[in-house]
């Protein structure tokens, strides 16, 4: 009897050994914890004059995106911290700038509206400015809506919590 209880206890030890160190190496991970993230409460968008056309901070929701049939608007995205404010883009040492997030968007109707992804560089001078925006086309007379996100490292850091409104005229 106390061999049998030996080789079972040695077997169940051999067990929970390799379970231990088959969790323990399940938690190991490739990516930085101390990474940033954005964390947006809300954005902004607005046309290249500065007029914002729909804005949503924690929830809430004002304006929409109106154009006609077979015009191209072009929008700019900035997204909001806590107080309101539009985010700025922190640097890391050396100078470099964060790495920002992509955008994405779903969900629209592509017989009324297409609505694309842009990445806009403008040049100031000695500095370049990077801004995400977006380009809605008007196809067709009606009305759709888009969800918008961004994406860091296979995740949405931020995903809009209403589906913003396009009406083509």
């Amino acid at each position: 009897m106390t061999i049998y209880f030996e080789k079972s206890t040695r077997s169940l030890l051999s067990v929970f050994g390799l379970f231990l160190a088959l969790f323990i190496v399940s938690c190991e991970d490739d990516h930085d914890h101390d990474e940033e993230h954005t964390d947006a409460e809300g954005f902004i968008l607005e046309t290249s004059s500065g007029t914002e056309m729909y804005r949503e901070f924690k929830g809430t929701q004002t304006g929409s995106v109106t154009l006609s049939a077979g015009d191209t608007l072009e929008l700019s995205v900035h997204f909001l911290d806590d107080n309101g404010k539009e985010m700025e883009h922190d640097e890391h040492e050396g100078g470099e700038e964060e790495e920002e997030g992509e955008l994405e968007v779903s969900g629209f109707n592509s017989i009324v509206a297409l609505v694309q992804v842009e990445e806009e560089h403008d040049d100031h001078g000695d500095e370049e400015e990077h801004e995400m925006g977006l380009e809605i086309i008007g196809v067709s007379i009606g009305s759709t809506s888009f969800k918008l996100e961004l994406m860091h490292d296979g995740h949405a850091d931020y995903t809009s919590t209403n589906n913003i409104p396009i009406v083509v005229k």
